[in-house]
């Protein structure tokens, strides 16, 4: 075939599995239904995949619809190879409770790095006034 410059090389993915990392840190997967000009995807049967150290689980979405623009990274899933993860997989429960642990130890190692800044006389700006690009 020849090259299709764009998202239009994209329409022969149309029906295959993908994994989609989003530009919130998000990770989704699920079949490729359409693309359009712009990049905007929409995805069936997803699931949104939550990694926790050597930990995974998945939260069922359905039918997603993503803006182009918050596309990071777009792959076609090898079926084959799929299982053949040295992940493991746990329950919902779990990975989000792992998730919130994780979360809520890093942002007390920030609390410790921005004290220790303040004692030095150093300021770091609140990653909430910072501009998003």
């Amino acid at each position: 075939m020849n090259y299709m410059p764009g998202t239009a090389s994209l329409i022969e993915d149309i029906d295959k599995k993908h994994l989609v990392l989003l530009r919130d840190g998000r990770t989704l997967i699920g079949y490729l239904r359409s693309i359009d000009q712009f990049a905007n995807l929409v995805l069936h049967q997803t699931v949104e995949r939550i990694h926790v150290g050597k930990k995974y689980g998945d939260i069922p979405r359905g039918i997603f619809v993503v803006r182009g623009e918050n596309v990071v990274l777009l792959g076609e899933i090898d079926l084959e190879k799929e299982s053949d993860t040295p992940l493991q997989q746990v329950s919902i429960e779990e990975i989000l409770e792992e998730q919130r642990v994780e979360q809520q130890t890093k942002q007390e190692a920030e609390k410790l790095k921005v004290q220790a800044l303040k004692e030095r006389g150093l300021s770091v700006p609140r990653v909430d006034t910072l501009d998003e690009y």
